[in-house]
Order: C-alpha cells, then structure tokens, then sequence
C-alpha cells in the first residue's frame, strides 16, 4: 500500500505524458503505404519518446546517488557542473581532437563530467563537502565552462554552433542508438544502485558512523560519484543537456512519500522519467507546424528554477555545517590608509598602461601625438566602462560576503546578472536592431523583475543566507534557460548573446563609458553608508540584534544595493567574472578589515583588476580580441582553488 502512495500522485502525470505521445503518433502515423512516414514513425517519432523515458530515469538515478553520496538535496548533474564540463569537453574535442570524437563521444563527456566533478570535490573536500559551498563551487564550474564554450563557438562561427544548439538539449532522434546507448547505462546503474545499496545507506550518515560500520568511505564515495557521473554524461553525450531533473525527480520522489533508499531508487528514475516525457510532449505540442523553437532541455531548466524555489522551504537541505558560521576575522593593517593609496596607485597604473601601451601591426608600442588621439576614443572608454564594472562586482562582492558570513559567495551567485541577460534577450527579440537605451532597459527590467523575486524569497527566511544564495541559484538557472532557449535558434540575435555571455567591451563607446560611470557614483556612494552593518552582520543574526542593527531591513538594504550593482555590471560585461569572488578577498588579505577599508580597497582592487583583464583580452592574442568576462574568470578560477583549498578553517 505504501509504494501505491508513493507512486499514485504520479499516475495522473503520466497520463497526461501517454495523452501528449498518443496525439503525437496519430498525427505521424502514415496514410496508406507512405515509405517515408513509416521511416520517421520508426526513427524519429518512436525513439524520441523512449529516449525522453529513459534520459529522464537516467538523470532521476544520477541525481538520486550524487545527492546520497554527498548528502547535498541540490546535487545534481547540472549543479555541479558535470553538464557544462562534458560539453566543453566535446566542443574541445571537435576542434583539437576530431579523431577522440569518431573514436567515443561518451568517452569525451565522460572526461569532461569527471573533471569537472573533480574540481568541486577537491575544492570543497576540506570543508567537508559543506553542501552550500559544493553548490556555489559547482555553479562557478558551469559558469566558467559555459563561458568558454561560448567562447570557442563564437571563435569558430558555423563551425561550432550547431553544438551549441544541440547543447541545448534537443530530443529530435534519427535512430535509435541513443536509446540504447542510454538504456543500457541505466540498466547497468540501477542493477549497481541495487548491489550498493548497503554502502548507499551507510554513506547518508556522518564520515565517522560509516567509518565505524566499516565502510571503505573514501573508495565507496569516489566510486559512486563515477558511476552517477557516468550515467549522467552518456545523456549529456547522446542528447545534449537536459536541466533540473536529475535534482526534481529525487526531491519530489522524498516529498511524494519515499522514505526508504530503496523505495527511491524506484521513485525517483520513475519520476524523472515522467518529467522528461511530459516537458517533451508539451515542448513538441507548442512547437506546432513551425517547428520546435524550444530544446527539451532549456524547457526542463525553464521550469526547474520555480521547481527549486518550491521545493527549497520543503527540504532539509542544510545537513552539514551551514554558513552560519561567522568568517574569521582578518589580519589588520597597521596602516590601511597608506594600503588604500597604495591600491589607488596601482588602479591608476593599470589604467595608463592600459592606455599607452599596446600590441600593433608592428610590435608593442607606447602611443604618443596623434596615434594616441587616435587611439584614445576606443581606449578610453574600455577603460572607463571596464574599471567602473569591476568597481561595482567587487563593491557587491563584499557586501554578498559580509552579509552571509560567506567568503566563497560572490555577486555572480545573486542571479541578478542573468536576469538582466534574460531581459536583454527579450528586447532583442522584439527588435535584433535594438539601441543602447533599449538594451540598458531591457537589462534592467530583467534585473529588477529577477532582484523582486530573490527578495521575495529571501523574505521568507528572513532574508538569511542560505535562502538567499540558492535562490539566487534557482532564478539564475530559470533565466540561463531564456538565453540558451534563444541561443539555440541560431539566429543573429544568438550571436549577439553568446557575445554579452562571455563579456566583452569592444563595442564600448562614450555613452556606455558616463552611463557606467554614473551607475557606479550612485550606488557605490550609499553603500559606503551601510559599513557600520556590514561590520557586524558577519557575526551572527542574534549577535547583530544585541548590538542594535535592524537585522531585515539592514539585510534588505545591502542585498538592494548589491544585487542593482550586479545587474549595472552585468550590462556591460556580461555575467561571469569572478571580480566579485576575488577583489574582496585581496583587500582582506591587504589588512583591510574594517567594512569601510574593505569596501573601498576592494572597489580600487576590482577596477584594477578588470582594466588589467581588459587590457590582456586585447593584447594577448592581436589582432583578435578575447572575451574580457571569460579572461576575468580565467584569473579567477585558479584563486578560488586556492580559496577553497585553505579549508573551512582558515577562511579570511
């Protein structure tokens, strides 16, 4: 009776699934003895639907170990970053190493998955893979890896972009070897799920009882990891990346009555594998006899950012240490005062080399006279637009950081740049010839639209840190499912968003140049009047409200003012850059500890830090130009391994 309770709320879903895949058979189905209708019904119209049910179960199993093995309600293939890593991985491939593709495009994701899962554990192991921190770290990995394959498809043009859009998760079929490529995967995972199912239960508890039970705990977790690695990758290979269900499908299997492990296993691939064929069939009814304009796969994220702020309040997400914990206080300089001039010294530095200095046709020269007129109306508002965002992601970046006690969270994690990215989406497709203004308007409606929900989420725990952090995961990923929906059009408009996703100032110009300018002098200035707060919002909530400080409307205030700075930085260098992560942390490790010190040497720092990034995009691969955001989060990546290598101990 218990398994018809856990499996009944399904029943009707799947229904619904059989309804939408009996419509689809009986428009594909041949009149007479059409050959080519009866070729499509069999390779076409068949395998996609047994694909849906089967990557759908695939990802339900893969979610359902990840999240076992690392006791984390949010892992899953897409949160960690296995998805982003196996599709860098074959678009690498397919440049450099076409032979390895022909060879084994499983192989290829698979190496990619892996990697990318290795990255997140070796980051996060020291902090005994807290579950807050596996997800920033793994959203970091997915942003870092999507970014540059962005950045290879816009370097290789038609080449590479039908990788793109197959990336985003297509379930158009031609055979079926995909079918069975993934059915024979999750018959080999749910066979080893069901022989594991000891150390399965016994890795839910804390490192030292699975120890005492005599659980090999190291060999047990990576082996697992691998085969749910494994399982996920072989979808991603055969039909591109499908979002969110990997982390639905075991959370609502829980939330629908499966309390054992064992019952869950067969929930949740069961769920999922409803899901997928549901969004399918409604992905393939809206498409009508235009065609399909959305990938299953944007679909499913489409609709895993409200599935996630749903299911959110329902779990018990926080099972290992939270980020409640206050950060440990910093060294001081003895004096930070002669520490800031010496960072204002170093921003002024950057900028004049970056304005001087330069690759050309005929080596590196110093412009002077004429050359340097010349050259001054493109340079200068690089400049200008480049030092202003990184003023504004680093500002943000300590005020994301003081507010949730959290040096590993950083302004990229809010959301708010992707919503603007969603609104900039929706005014190019009104109009794929939009003006700055308009664009800048777009923009910011989708950052406000995204800002309004994260308060509205935050609100509800009281604007603490971990609901705030994930849910600006969950919007982030509802609005990244806009983009890459309209990226996978292959439009023009395609272009331009791959453009603003790996951020670039080339077309900076004058206007873009004061309106950076002006956003960065209004918001910078009153957050300078909120350091008293971020002074004692590190230490607690409780310590906070003893000490006098309005504990929701300072929080509402400094995640205000944080999230516009995003979305202003945002619009001009697109979402990732790690300036955010990084600029705080140099000014801490200056000595600057005090919010005012920290906030101002962390504003000097950023600017200097994006200028300098800038100023390399341009000159280290003349005469083409690199992605400024992608360049940025290449310097950034290797700072947070060492962040996150120092261990939950050693923060500051």
């Amino acid at each position: 009776m218990k398994g018809q309770r856990i499996l009944l709320p399904w029943a009707g879903l799947g229904l619904l699934a059989a309804m939408l895949f009996a419509m689809e058979l009986r428009a594909a189905w041949p009149q007479g003895d059409d050959a080519l209708q009866w070729i499509i019904l069999q390779n076409a119209v068949l395998p996609r639907a047994v694909v849906a049910i089967l990557a759908g179960a695939a990802l339900g199993l893969a979610g359902l170990l990840l999240q076992r093995v690392l006791r984390n309600a949010l892992a899953e293939p897409s949160t960690l970053g296995i998805s982003a890593g196996a599709q860098l991985a074959m678009a690498t491939a397919t440049l450099y190493a076409p032979a390895l593709m022909g060879w084994s495009v499983g192989f290829v994701a698979f190496a990619g998955g892996i990697a990318a899962v290795a990255i997140i554990l070796a980051l996060t192991w020291r902090r005994g893979l807290e579950p807050v921190s596996v997800v920033l770290a793994g959203m970091m990995v997915a942003l870092t890896a999507n970014a540059a394959s962005a950045a290879l498809i816009l370097a290789n043009g038609d080449y590479l972009f039908s990788l793109f859009i197959w990336g985003g998760g297509s379930l158009v079929q031609q055979s079926w070897d995909p079918a069975i490529a993934i059915g024979s995967r999750l018959a080999i995972g749910l066979a080893a799920a069901i022989l594991l199912l000891r150390p399965l239960g016994i890795l839910g508890l804390d490192d030292a009882s699975a120890r005492s039970l005599g659980v090999a705990l190291h060999a047990s977790r990576f082996a697992i990891v691998a085969l749910a690695v494994w399982i996920a990758t072989t979808v991603a290979a055969e039909v591109g990346i499908i979002g969110f269900v990997g982390l639905a499908a075991p959370a609502l299997a829980t939330l629908s009555g499966a309390r054992t492990l064992r019952q869950r296993i067969v929930a949740a691939p069961l769920i999922g594998a409803i899901l997928l064929w549901v969004t399918d069939g409604l992905v393939q009814l809206a498409s009508g006899a235009g065609g399909e304009r959305l990938p299953t796969g944007a679909a499913t994220a489409l609709l895993g950012g409200p599935l996630l702020l749903w299911i959110l309040p329902r779990l018990r997400m926080m099972e290992w240490p939270s980020l409640t914990t206050p950060m440990a206080a910093s060294r001081r300089a003895a004096r930070p005062v002669a520490m800031l001039l010496v960072t204002l010294v170093a921003l002024i530095f950057a900028m004049v080399v970056a304005l001087f200095a330069g690759s050309g046709p005929y080596g590196w020269t110093i412009a002077t006279g004429d050359l340097l007129a010349d050259l001054s109306q493109w340079r200068i508002p690089r400049i200008v637009v480049a030092a202003a965002a990184g003023a504004m992601l680093a500002a943000a970046g300590v005020m994301v950081q003081r507010l949730t006690g959290n040096p590993l969270a950083s302004p990229e994690v809010l959301g708010v740049g992707t919503g603007a990215g969603a609104g900039l989406t929706a005014v190019l497709l009104i109009n794929a010839t939009a003006g700055l203004f308009w664009q800048i308007a777009g923009a910011a409606a989708g950052a406000l639209g995204a800002l309004l929900l994260i308060l509205g989420v935050a609100a509800r725990g009281k604007f603490g840190p971990e609901r705030l952090l994930l849910g600006g995961v969950a919007i982030g990923a509802a609005a990244s499912a806009i983009i890459t929906a309209v990226v996978a059009m292959g439009t023009t408009t395609s272009y331009t968003l791959l453009t603003w996703l790996t951020g670039s100032t080339a077309q900076a110009d004058a206007t873009q140049a004061f309106t950076a300018l002006t956003l960065m002098a209004v918001l910078i200035t009153p957050a300078l009047l909120t350091v008293r707060w971020l002074d004692i919002l590190p230490l607690g909530g409780e310590t906070a409200k003893s000490l006098g400080v309005p504990l929701i409307r300072a929080r509402f205030l400094v995640v205000l003012l944080a999230a516009l700075m995003t979305a202003s930085a945002a619009m001009f260098v697109g979402p990732l850059s790690f300036i955010g992560l990084i600029a705080p942390h140099l000014a801490r490790l200056l000595g600057l500890g005090r919010a005012r010190d920290h906030l101002i040497g962390a504003v000097l720092l950023g600017a200097a830090l994006m200028v300098v990034s800038d100023w390399l995009a341009r000159m280290v691969a003349f005469p083409y130009q690199l992605p400024v955001g992608l360049f940025a989060s290449l310097i950034g990546g290797p700072y947070l391994v060492y962040l996150l290598s120092r261990g939950a101990h050693q923060r500051g």
